[in-house]
């Protein structure tokens, strides 16, 4: 499967690129890659030749833990990966296309594609109430 097949990869290879990019990067082998490609909460390994699937952007089986394994072999930024595994092999944009996101908490937004702040007037506005401790009641109950 090549890279430019944007039938079966609407959104892009954002997670293959990512590996590749750290593969180049370091010169590391995916062997060498699988090493530490070990999730750190689930303790799920991802072998090396999941590690070339999904540099090769083929189709892999998403288990819980994946990414985490993925991000700690590759390094970088943890939600960054994450977020690029959601959108190869889910399908699922996220962002913060709000720009909601501070030193204190990270928003992130699965939305369509080419969606953006002018097109979530109420996820905006929800947003907004909640960093200024307005919001109603029900949701913010522990119930």
């Amino acid at each position: 499967m090549s890279q430019t097949d944007t039938v079966r990869w609407p959104y892009g290879t954002p997670f293959g690129d990512l590996l590749r990019a750290a593969k180049d990067e370091t010169g590391l082998s995916y062997r060498r890659l699988a090493e530490l490609a070990v999730d750190p909460k689930t303790q799920t390994k991802v072998g090396y030749t999941t590690l070339h699937r999904i540099a090769h952007d083929q189709p892999i089986m998403m288990f819980p833990g994946v990414a985490g394994a993925v991000w700690k072999a590759i390094g970088g930024n943890e939600r960054e990966v994450r977020l690029a595994a959601a959108m190869q092999y889910c399908g699922a944009v996220a962002g913060d296309p709000l720009g909601a996101s501070g030193d204190e908490a990270t928003v992130v937004v699965v939305h369509a594609p080419g969606m953006g702040r002018k097109d979530m007037p109420k996820v905006e506005s929800l947003l907004r109430k909640y960093a200024a401790g307005e919001l109603p009641r029900e949701l913010t109950e522990d119930d």
